[in-house]
């Protein structure tokens, strides 16, 4: 019997993921004309030490939400924490990413919004996706759009020199996607309905940080 109930409910889990990925939104082909040549901006840190100061937002569709204060602090060539404070002193949560480990050591429900890892990065501005033999790009104007590898396959958008979109699409679907620009930074799953936005108040160069901030 307990064997039958435990089946019912990883079918039931099955069906509900599938459901949820049937849900994200079709992608459609890359617009603009072809470029032979795939030369992707350079997306590296800058060198020093940098410190972002932003507000968030975050929402679910089940009717969860939060909100607070927040700061980044990233250090070139591949470091970065991010401290999220919630309004009315409710706590907080951080994680803190080096390379492409990523460790949340906060509460629970700060693992609930926080990116992966390639979608943390993107987020701030640096492009970690694998290359891949089967890249395609096109280019419309000032935007260069190019999509990276099969299943999953990372679609790029640059405008000029700037990276402005990542996707991640799989079975022909988008599941999650990061957009920036100068002032505004969004992450959303699609599949599991969960948004993120940070609203950037202000960036500082500063000479570095304590080393304990590092410590996972």
């Amino acid at each position: 019997m307990r064997d039958r109930h435990l089946f019912s409910r990883l079918a039931l889990g099955a069906v509900v993921a599938l459901a949820a990925a049937a849900c994200a939104p079709r992608a459609r082909p890359l617009a603009g004309a072809p470029t032979p040549v795939v030369k992707l901006p350079s997306t590296a840190l800058p060198n020093g030490a940098r410190r972002i100061v932003f507000k968030w937002d975050y929402r679910e569709q089940e009717g969860f939400s939060a909100r607070g204060e927040g700061v980044a602090r990233i250090i070139a060539p591949d470091s970065a924490r991010m401290d999220f404070f919630v309004d009315g002193g409710f706590g907080g949560g951080w994680a803190i990413l080096i390379g492409d480990q990523l460790t949340i050591p906060g509460p629970d429900f700060v693992r609930r919004f926080i990116p992966p890892a390639a979608m943390l990065w993107a987020t701030l501005g640096r492009l970690t996706v694998p290359a891949a033999r089967d890249t395609t790009a096109r280019v419309v104007g000032d935007t260069l759009r190019a999509d990276i590898g099969t299943d999953p396959t990372w679609r790029v958008t640059f405008v000029g020199p700037r990276l402005t979109r990542v996707e991640r699409i799989d079975g022909g679907r988008i599941q999650e996607w990061v957009t920036r620009d100068a002032e505004t930074l969004r992450y959303e799953n699609e599949s599991a309905h969960r948004t993120l936005t940070l609203h950037i108040e202000r960036t500082e160069e500063v000479s570095g940080f304590d080393s304990s901030i590092w410590k996972r």
